[in-house]
């Protein structure tokens, strides 16, 4: 998919997608903070005077702001941010949604960037790309788990090798080495409790939705994660449904942390600095 230019300076790239629900189903699974955090990352949504000003999302510890511009529900949703670094060019995303027959909806996703040059359009098209995993992960939410309570966590350790080999290392400790959609999976002896189904993957870059039913319902999500200038680390991010999903996140995340830090310990040369 390639960068969209326009006259007045304007990059954009467009994602269309049809996803299951009734326009409220779906505009409060990606205009509500409990919606967003429910298929995304933890997410909060400022109200003033009743109406929202403002979202913050939280990428392991890392918070990003953005203004509200635009709130139509449930139709519009437009927010504006700074750039991904500093010196970039503020970003803005655009969400709309339309109602179709049987049930369903398009949603239409704008990120745009203004800028006289084209040395931001790579960033545009990787930020696209990163976030498809996401957007599946919306599609499964809204198909499985629509409006039901969520709880998250994330889960990091750093990447032992090139991107390639920390992939081949955390879906070989997960016994999916050779995974494909549509694969039942248990995971081997020495890995916590987890089981269900691969729904979704990609190398380009290394991410994989597994929809689970063990140790609960939901989805857990296995990535090569990383910002720009930064580490590369090999994360999962364990979505979990239901009334009892805050309890039960509580309850499997010591036992995520405890493997994740023997499985991937931190290199020699991180602990001594």
């Amino acid at each position: 998919m390639s960068v969209k230019q326009e006259a007045n300076g304007r990059r954009s790239l467009e994602v269309a997608f049809e996803v299951p629900g009734t326009p409220e189903e779906v505009w409060q699974a990606i205009a509500t903070g409990p919606g967003i955090s429910s298929w995304f990352v933890p997410t909060e949504i400022e109200e003033r005077n009743g109406k929202p000003v403002a979202v913050t999302i939280n990428f392991g510890g890392m918070e990003m702001r953005s203004e509200v511009t635009t709130w139509d529900p449930p139709r519009t949703f437009t927010r504006t941010a700074n750039g991904w670094l500093p010196g970039s060019p503020p970003i803005a995303g655009e969400w709309t949604v339309e109602a179709r027959g049987g049930g369903t909806c398009i949603v239409r996703i704008v990120q745009s960037l203004f800028a006289s040059t084209d040395d931001w359009d790579a960033q545009l098209e990787s930020a696209n790309q990163g976030f498809a995993s996401f957007l599946k992960l919306l599609q499964l939410y809204l198909t499985h788990f629509r409006g039901q309570r969520s709880a998250m966590k994330e889960f990091r350790a750093p990447a032992p090798a090139t991107d390639e080999e920390s992939w081949d290392a955390l879906t070989a400790a997960f016994g999916l080495k050779a995974m494909r959609v549509g694969q039942r999976f248990s995971a081997p002896g020495g890995v916590p409790p987890l089981g269900g189904v691969v729904e979704y993957v990609t190398k380009e870059p290394f991410d994989a939705l597994l929809r689970i039913d063990q140790p609960a319902p939901g989805v857990a999500a296995l990535g090569i994660a990383g910002f720009p200038g930064g580490p590369s680390m090999v994360a999962m991010n364990l979505y979990l449904y239901g009334d009892q999903a805050g309890e039960r996140v509580a309850r499997e995340t010591p036992v995520w942390q405890a493997w994740f830090q023997k499985r991937f310990p931190m290199p020699a040369e991180i602990k001594s600095e």
